[in-house]
């Protein structure tokens, strides 16, 4: 390496270190080298072409001034890109490259005048071959605030989302976490966070984007070889939005790189939105560090609706849908489903169905016969949480201590019933489960489940307690 230009770019560092952010500083030019000084062109190494994009749209600036200091007005930047072609990766993220010598480092110089504006930034989640210079924001325009009913059940949380669309990143809402059971509106809330932050503020990125999909693309990158690209990116949104991040759970390697997103976009002023089906102290498997971070700003939780905010949702459902019913079918409707928003409208829309279909007039006793077929036919989503709950209040003792370590066999019993239920009504897995009830492993669970089973053949009192509690849990 030239001497001269690692010497000409230290002092231009200490020139940039002094006027930007310290985060931004170690982002964006801790990673880059010197690498040659010819006449006055200083060539510089960055490890993507997405770098240098970045560079170039926000610290050209910066970067002229650091540069003519050093070696004067005729002071030229080359950028040398050096970039891993991976084997079966023939188009990475964020660069073309041929798809000869695979495996080979590949390097392309970049000569850029330092006054020349930087090309779009793309989004690199897009499928090969189709070139996308706007990262879509994957909105949902029909989610918004004029059809999330206020009430009791969801005022803080709807509150707090319209004082972050109105000022992203400027309230202590940040993150907003917001948590609750199935069919809440969890995710109609988050878009429509998002959707009115966009309509405000039409410069700002905002992403939409379930923890699923981060994960799996996350997984991609590492595949690729091309994590940094996958952070690069996630670090230019200005409003990112994870839906069920609870889903990250497990995921340590998911919940490595999302810490270092989080952080960044933080200290930078962006704003992150979360929603999740437990409170951030419930979530089970995801690192303190991360939990930490999603108690900084607002945990609000949307619960299910009172009759009142009930009857407000079928009103507004059926005005949007031009549709005109009796108020006391309405009422009828919402005395009688009371578990959550989706499950109401999801009756709502059979009474319609069967009323235009069957050339039937809507009237209580055919408002009666959907509802009990609906709700019949509806099976409830029960949670571990939900079960563990339900076990610990019938045998009159705490959830800490049916997951504890004792031995007590009315304890053990409880908790072998926990585990009993929770494979028998949700679709989570062994270990899942065991995680969850007491950190056990999956062998535990199974063993559970095998005494449970001969304990109700043979012992009539312990055949009473599965009985109470199916009923409990079936309801």
């Amino acid at each position: 390496m030239d001497v001269t230009a690692q010497s000409v770019w230290e002092k231009c560092l200490s020139f940039i270190k002094d006027n930007i952010q310290p985060q931004a500083y170690k982002t964006w030019f801790e990673p880059i080298v010197a690498v040659k000084l010819t006449d006055n062109a200083l060539s510089i190494q960055v490890p993507s072409k997405f770098f240098y994009e970045w560079l170039e749209e926000h610290y050209v600036k910066i970067l002229k001034v650091a540069l003519t200091k050093q070696i004067g007005e005729t002071a030229k930047l080359v950028y040398v890109i050096k970039m891993e072609n991976t084997y079966g990766n023939k188009q990475p993220f964020t660069e073309k490259i041929p798809s000869s010598n695979r495996g080979a480092l590949k390097s392309q110089d970049v000569d850029v005048p330092l006054n020349n504006k930087s090309p779009e930034l793309k989004n690199p989640f897009v499928i090969p071959g189709i070139r996308n210079v706007k990262i879509e924001s994957q909105l949902n325009p029909n989610y918004s605030f004029e059809n999330f009913l206020e009430g009791d059940s969801n005022r803080l949380a709807r509150n707090a989302g319209l004082a972050v669309a109105n000022k992203p990143g400027g309230t202590s809402f940040n993150p907003l976490l917001i948590f609750g059971g199935v069919g809440l509106g969890k995710t109609h809330l988050a878009h429509a966070i998002g959707v009115d932050i966009k309509d405000k503020y039409p410069e700002k990125t905002v992403l939409y984007i379930s923890a699923e999909k981060f994960t799996q693309q996350y997984i991609d990158s590492v595949k690729k070889n091309n994590r940094n690209d996958f952070i690069h990116f996630y670090q230019i949104i200005d409003v990112l939005i994870i839906d069920d991040v609870q889903f990250l759970s497990g995921k340590s390697g998911t919940q490595d790189v999302f810490f270092h997103i989080f952080n960044h976009l933080h200290q930078n002023g962006k704003q992150v939105v979360l929603t999740s089906d437990k409170a951030p102290v419930d979530m089970q498997d995801i690192e303190q560090r991360l939990l930490s971070r999603f108690k900084w700003g607002l945990s609000a939780e949307l619960q299910s609706p009172d009759f009142e905010t009930r009857v407000s949702i079928l009103k507004n459902k059926l005005y949007r849908d031009g549709v005109e019913m009796p108020d006391d079918i309405i009422e009828y409707v919402a005395k009688h489903i009371k578990t959550n928003v989706r499950e109401l409208e999801g009756a709502i829309i059979s009474l319609i169905a069967q009323s235009s279909f069957n050339k039937k007039e809507i009237t209580i006793s055919l408002a009666k016969e959907i509802v009990e077929k609906f709700v019949k036919n509806t099976k409830r989503e029960v949670s571990i949480d939900y079960i563990q709950k339900v076990v610990s209040d019938y045998f009159q003792m705490d959830v800490s201590t049916l997951q504890s370590k004792t031995r007590k066999r009315h304890i053990v019993q409880a908790r072998q019933l926990a585990m009993f239920f929770a494979k028998k009504y949700t679709k989570a897995s062994l270990a899942s489960i065991g995680s969850q009830i007491g950190k056990r492993d999956h062998a535990t669970v199974l063993h559970a489940c095998k005494t449970v089973d001969n304990l109700s053949s043979t012992d009539k009192q312990f055949r009473k307690y599965v009985e109470d509690l199916s009923k409990k849990l079936s309801l």
